[in-house]
């Protein structure tokens, strides 16, 4: 039987870690539409708050797009799951890049070891790999690369565009099931990749340049 685990990660007045166990049945909603509780952030401007960056408006997340750094869930997810983010660019604003992070692990960095599903305006459905992180897929779209930002990167390129105009609202559904990654953006299937290393990490969201809004953030467990 396949089986859904939730970690969730809390750091005690030590310093160190414990671990709980929470049945797939816990609330989807990643993102309460009121605030960031149960999330965590990493920036490469160390004197930068949380708050100068991500803030929450009339139920919607938004994101400055600068400094470089992630928006985090505290809690650690692996195995199945699907994984529902509406997003849009500014409205009136240059768009930009952002992604979000699945299965985020190692140490903490500006990019960090995770797999990616891009939101670069125009690009949306992209995965990568980064720092080495394993994923594969149609050799006709897969690629390979490395620079100081990502170390070791795979990419495996969508199959087609579905994105709406910058400023309007588009919705990303990504499937994990062990170690295929499904996506599809506004209901058409633009990606899929392969093969994919399966750990427990939790689950980001880049700024990377561009004012970005988000308003669902929904994970469901799925899996017999």
């Amino acid at each position: 039987m396949r089986r859904f685990t939730l970690v969730l990660l809390a750091v005690v007045s030590t310093g160190s870690l414990s671990c709980s166990l929470i049945s797939g049945k816990s609330n989807p909603m990643l993102f309460n539409g009121e605030n960031l509780d149960g999330w965590n952030y990493f920036l490469v401007e160390p004197d930068v708050k949380m708050e100068d960056v991500w803030s929450v408006e009339d139920g919607i997340l938004i994101c400055k797009g600068q400094p470089l750094g992630h928006l985090h869930t505290e809690a650690s997810f692996t195995t199945n799951f699907k994984l529902f983010v509406e997003w849009r660019w500014a409205p009136g604003t240059e768009p930009g890049n952002s992604g979000v992070l699945l299965r985020i692990n190692g140490e903490p960095r500006g990019i960090p070891r995770s797999q990616e599903a891009q939101l670069r305006s125009g690009n949306a459905g992209d995965l990568y790999g980064f720092h080495g992180m394993k994923i594969d897929g149609d050799p006709a779209r897969r690629g390979t690369g490395k620079n100081d930002l990502v170390g070791e990167l795979i990419s495996v390129k969508r199959m087609g565009s579905a994105e709406k105009p910058p400023g309007e609202w588009n919705l990303y559904e990504i499937t994990a099931e062990e170690g295929r990654l499904t996506v599809l953006v506004n209901g058409t299937k633009v990606n899929e990749a392969w093969d994919c290393e399966v750990v427990a990490g939790p689950i980001g969201f880049q700024s990377e340049g561009g004012e970005i809004h988000f308003r669902r953030i929904d994970l469901v467990p799925s899996g017999d």
